[in-house]
């Protein structure tokens, strides 16, 4: 009887030491399933952001339209805001017996503009009647953001960008009636009011989240202009426009984006650019700048005899 009780006992400490020693196994195996599907979601997601709200990933259509979710909740943390632009010179909506897609905003020829989340480039293109040099960016929160009349263009299409990343420049091409940031955000090719999630007098988002609703959204749109829109536009200073005084510079972005008065050069992050004024040849803005004629012509993808125009931005280094 005793050594029947001691084979039971040996038989069962036998099976949970099998299980103690199975269960980090399992863990661990557990783990690395939860890393590979993570790997594999973030793979997905540089392929083809939101891909369960877009059925294709197309370069074609600049505004494909797909179903709209009656609800969709937009992830707006890890943003940055695309200038530091704080006036708004056009609101979303009804505007000269058309449409009005997204929001304008005062900034200069040559100023950064950022991408607002990261993603990947869908769309870069030339509209003469419309954009002008305009990006489109689709996002892993959903939204689409469009940049028009950009004075220069600094990524092409599908690549990966992440939020902050400097895209293009500001400027004035296109149907513009002066230097500014045409900012839209679409969600499945609707346009929904840039001011819902963006407060550009303040430089931030409006929350954490946003929560489209089919129901509300003609309402909260409407409110949304009404607390961060514009009523008249007007002329703006430069301090103005970026939140400082003559007395108070923003040190920030004079770091960001330095303005070279002696060669007309624009130095950021990512590089230095020209902006081609009346008159300038390629002798004239390769002595200007010092950098060689063959050299522009390299890093810009132009010919000897090309005729430059006024605003054309050619990056020098």
């Amino acid at each position: 009887m005793l050594s029947s009780v001691m084979a039971v006992a040996t038989t069962n400490a036998t099976a949970q030491d099998l299980m103690a020693r199975q269960a980090p196994v399992d863990h661990k195996n557990k783990v690395v399933e939860q890393m590979a599907l993570k790997n594999t979601i973030e793979r997905e997601n540089l392929e083809n952001p939101s891909s369960n709200l877009y059925d294709e990933w197309e370069n074609k259509r600049t505004h494909a339209v797909y179903p709209l979710p009656e609800s969709y909740k937009i992830d707006l943390r890890g943003f940055h805001m695309p200038t530091k632009s704080r006036v708004i010179t056009s609101n979303f909506g009804h505007r000269w017996g058309r449409q009005h897609k997204g929001l304008d905003i005062k900034v200069y020829i040559g100023d950064t503009i950022r991408a607002a989340f990261s993603g990947k480039v869908r769309v870069v293109r030339y509209e003469g009647r419309g954009y002008g040099k305009y990006i489109v960016i689709r996002h892993n929160n959903g939204l689409e953001t469009v940049y028009g009349h950009l004075s220069a263009q600094l990524v092409h299409e599908n690549q990966i960008v992440k939020a902050g990343q400097v895209i293009g420049l500001g400027g004035n091409t296109g149907r513009s009636t002066g230097s500014h940031l045409h900012f839209e955000t679409r969600l499945c090719g609707t346009a929904l009011n840039p001011a819902l999630m963006f407060d550009f007098r303040n430089q931030d988002v409006t929350g954490d989240f946003y929560t489209f609703r089919k129901t509300t959204i003609a309402h909260e749109s409407a409110q949304a202009t009404a607390l961060r829109g514009v009523k008249n536009g007007g002329r703006y200073t430069r301090e103005e426009v970026q939140g400082t005084t003559p007395a108070k510079k923003d040190n920030d972005n004079l770091a960001d984006n330095k303005d070279d008065k002696a060669t007309g050069l624009i130095i950021t992050g990512d590089g230095s650019y020209y902006t081609v004024r009346q008159g300038d040849t390629l002798e004239s803005v390769a002595e200007r700048t010092g950098i060689s004629i063959e050299s522009l012509c390299r890093i810009n993808k132009i010919g000897r005899f090309t005729t430059l125009t006024r605003g054309m931005v050619l990056k020098c280094s």
